[in-house]
């Protein structure tokens, strides 16, 4: 399927690695041209080097998305270089284990401008060009906010709050054309989610316990799948979805877990 996404400027958050960087390849493929914000240069580089080697567009800017003044200039930095932004995809944070019992004000308060204060100002900041271009948002989001995990407080409540932007954004913005939605990953397999792991009890052991529970496959989600989605509700080929949660998780969240395993 052709997605229509040749040269559609998209700003990927995040996009040098795990998630994100799966969102970046697969938009690449699709002909658009990614930009890749994130904190390391040399990270953003090599992914951006790797699709350039292969005949594909990428470009990249470094910022530090907890700053809000960082945000606000890179998106300037994006409409300067190219002159539009077709969409948006927010996607950077990561799980920080701010508990409740075991954590306190200043790091939850780090951790939801590590994981949600950026979502709201990178779509602040790129709303006058979206309007424009009545682009697309995708935010990326976690089955935390659902299920919680433990030991997670400030990461769930970011997700609740990602989720909820969403359904927001979706309302404000009909009047704009700008299509809203969220892409909500469960057990996805990333650097982050390996790093994560090892951090357990008998990791391998916690791992093959997590994918049986899996119901579809009975196997981890992969980035690709995860950004197949992104790009397809960034194109006009989800022209009528809107505020919508999507779970690309192989029916981890819903699906009951006690069902036979090698369904």
């Amino acid at each position: 399927m052709d997605l229509q996404l040749k040269n559609k400027v998209v700003i990927v958050t995040g996009g040098a690695k795990g998630i994100g960087e799966g969102i970046v390849k697969v938009l690449a493929h699709e002909g658009a041209i990614p930009v890749i914000i994130g904190r390391n240069e040399n990270d953003n580089l090599k992914v951006v080097n790797e699709l350039k080697a292969v005949g594909q567009h990428a470009y990249q800017f470094v910022a530090e998305l907890t700053n809000p003044s960082d945000c606000e200039a890179v998106t300037q930095k994006v409409i300067a270089e190219f002159g539009v932004i077709d969409g948006l995809v927010n996607n950077a944070g990561v799980n920080d284990g701010v508990g409740l019992e075991n954590g306190d004000y200043k790091s939850f308060m780090a951790s939801l401008h590590k994981n949600l204060v950026h979502y709201y100002l990178m779509a602040h900041f790129a709303l006058p060009a979206l309007k424009l271009s009545k682009g697309a948002i995708v935010n990326i989001s976690s089955k935390t906010a659902d299920t919680g995990q433990g030991n997670t407080s400030a990461y769930a409540a970011s997700n609740g709050g990602r989720n909820a932007l969403t359904r927001e954004w979706a309302v404000e913005l009909l009047k704009y054309g700008i299509r809203v939605n969220a892409i909500v990953v469960a057990e996805c397999w990333t650097p982050l989610y390996e790093n994560w792991i090892k951090t357990l009890t008998n990791p391998q052991e916690r791992l093959t316990e997590i994918v049986a529970n899996i119901p579809l496959g009975n196997r981890m989600t992969t980035a690709e799948e995860i950004a197949n989605m992104a790009a397809f509700l960034l194109s006009e080929k989800s022209s009528h979805t809107t505020g919508q949660l999507i779970y690309v998780d192989g029916g981890y969240v819903h699906l009951d877990r006690a069902l036979p395993k090698g369904n």
